[in-house]
């Protein structure tokens, strides 16, 4: 099954500072997805993860590396399900980002889990119906 990763777990993996125990468990999974070819990417995730760099090379290093994983087809039927689910959760007191929505809106059409850290995807799955990518060794 493929993965939506989310920037929250690019950011982490991407960080030079040493990480925590929980922290280098994700970045082991994301390598352990990339590896396994289960990686879905979306337009507005690689703009965020390539947002913020500065340094020229290191922009089109990332962005060269990024290349390897294909954007996943977004179509109006996206964008309209995204909206929906903004509206849904914005009645229940719920506000969330443009871009989160759409995530959810790909891991319901397209059948993938989001792989996230951004612990407000928790509130939106009560509403929206997607499904959370937990790490096979998160418990360990």
């Amino acid at each position: 099954m493929k993965v939506l990763v989310d920037t929250s777990v690019w950011s982490l993996a991407l960080r030079k500072r040493t990480k925590t125990e929980a922290e280098g468990r994700t970045v082991t999974e994301l390598a352990e997805l990339v590896r396994e070819l289960r990686v879905v990417m979306v337009g507005p995730i690689r703009q965020e993860v390539l947002s913020g760099i500065s340094d020229e090379g290191k922009f089109e290093t990332l962005r060269r590396k990024l290349r390897a994983f294909d954007d996943a087809e977004l179509t109006t039927g996206h964008y309209e399900l995204a909206a929906s689910f903004s509206n849904r959760c914005r009645k229940r007191g719920i506000q969330g980002s443009h871009t989160d929505f759409l995530l959810c809106a790909v891991s319901v059409k397209n059948g993938c889990p989001i792989f996230t850290l951004d612990k407000d995807f928790d509130r939106y799955r009560e509403h929206v119906g997607i499904t959370l990518y937990r790490a096979r060794n998160e418990g360990e």
